[in-house]
């Protein structure tokens, strides 16, 4: 084994964190930057309604992400246990199965809601008004999903096979692409929504081949095989993967019900305000995710091989590193509110920009909270308990966020319906807390056990 391939085994626990903690939040932070240059340009220069109909389609974006994901991180958990356990055949297996499920999975979903795409627009609560500006851009991004969502399997499946920086180059050089072509095609030549979407498929295309270069590396593991693939590995996958499902499908669910709350009262500026206070949401949880997603990696192969206390090591270091950061991000929303609101609309007195800043003044406080929660229900996740994970995810992603939102705008109207986020996520913080204290206490004593027995 390389020192590049034992790094997670026996390197620094400090070193090695941020070995892969630095180029998972380069690459994903050019993930959320992509998408908010993207906002950027479309409120700029085509308006607050056409960014409001962006935004309208956002839970269908995170459904297809949300089984991407799944899909994703489920396989490449489970072929870093077999990386970690010396079993390269099988963590090919696990790779290629992956890939092939979610290039065939996107390919159905966008044929048959390119067809249909006016009833998923009415599904989506959007006013008719918005439909054609609508319709523009997701004629174009529907199959360049594919694409996209590919390059995301495949990012995951390099970083656990020893190679993140190669992982974020590849994000790297979409994310330029997609912000050069946005510059050219809105900014300089102003040719409509539709070329937004197109700059995110070209850009997604240039990814894709520059990430084809990870089949030339000779110290690789992983190679594409259809031996070793079943349906029983798939599930395994899917049900280990179910919680980052939650995480993200919960998204889609909570924005759908911001959205409908909004416009029942007749708001349409305020989804465009709303998209500018989320984008700065999506930032947050990209940066939560980018030093996470390492643990991933670094705790699957310590599981594997059985290493307890490296496991407990990786987790303290990024809890420590997610108080500073959300610190960060909490003052930011707290007190650059304006600035920010400012930076999206070109009248910043406009009614979507006063609405942004005025959002943000409701959902800081969720900073505090949202990164351990992801942090805990990541760390089950890696340890194969899908269970407790998905508690958390469900708890702060879906059920108690829905369940405020409904109950401040029907009962409390006298406080705004978007004090439900943080409050969804305080709580969750507790139940999460609860979990990883219970399940600690026999962590030390039972996890070699688990690593030969349960998950061979």
């Amino acid at each position: 084994m390389s020192e590049q391939e034992s790094l997670p085994l026996n390197g620094s626990p400090i070193k090695t964190y941020f070995h892969y903690a630095i180029p998972s939040l380069l690459g994903l932070l050019a993930i959320s930057t992509t998408s908010v240059i993207d906002g950027l340009f479309v409120g700029l220069f085509l308006g607050a309604e056409a960014l409001a109909a962006v935004n309208l389609l956002i839970p269908y974006f995170t459904l297809m992400f949300a089984i991407a994901l799944m899909v994703a991180i489920g396989g490449s958990v489970l072929a870093g246990k077999y990386i970690g356990q010396n079993k390269p055949k099988a963590a090919s297996a696990a790779f290629s199965q992956s890939l092939l499920t979610i290039i065939g999975f996107t390919l159905i979903v966008a044929s048959t809601c390119w067809y249909f795409d006016r009833w998923l627009f009415q599904l989506l609560g959007a006013p008719e008004t918005l439909f054609s500006l609508m319709q523009q851009y997701f004629q174009v991004i529907a199959f360049g999903m594919v694409v996209q969502l590919a390059n995301l399997v495949m990012y995951y499946f390099v970083r656990v096979d020893g190679y993140p920086q190669f992982g974020t180059q590849a994000l790297m050089v979409g994310a330029v692409t997609n912000i050069i072509l946005d510059a050219v095609f809105i900014g300089y030549l102003q040719l409509g929504i539709a070329y937004a979407a197109w700059a995110t498929v070209i850009a997604q295309v240039v990814q894709c081949l520059f990430l084809l270069r990870f089949f030339t590396f000779r110290k690789r593991q992983l190679t594409f095989t259809l031996h070793g693939i079943s349906l029983s590995t798939l599930l395994r996958s899917l049900y280990n993967g179910c919680s980052e499902f939650i995480n993200e499908i919960s998204v889609g669910v909570v924005i759908f019900s911001i959205h409908w709350l909004l416009l029942n009262n007749g708001n349409e500026q305020g989804v465009a305000g709303f998209a500018i206070a989320n984008y700065l949401l999506f930032i947050g949880m990209m940066v939560y995710y980018g030093f996470i997603d390492p643990l991933h990696v670094l705790i699957s192969q310590n599981l594997g091989a059985g290493n307890t206390k490296r496991i407990q090591a990786f987790v303290k270091i990024a809890a420590l590193t997610l108080g500073g950061v959300s610190l960060l991000l909490a003052m930011i929303a707290l007190f650059a509110n304006q600035l920010i609101a400012g930076i999206f609309l070109e009248d910043p007195t406009s009614a979507a920009a006063l609405q942004a800043k005025q959002f943000m003044t409701y959902i800081w406080p969720c900073f505090l909270f949202s990164g351990f929660n992801v942090l805990l229900s990541a760390y089950f996740t890696a340890l194969h308990q899908p269970l407790p994970s998905a508690c958390i995810s469900l708890s702060r992603g879906l059920v108690l966020p829905v369940i405020f939102l409904m109950c401040f705008a029907l009962y409390i109207p006298q406080w705004h319906f978007l004090y439900a986020l943080p409050l969804a996520e305080a709580l969750t913080l507790s139940l999460a807390l609860i979990l990883y204290l219970r399940h600690k206490k026999g962590f030390s004593s039972s996890t070699t056990k688990q690593a030969s027995s349960l998950l061979t």
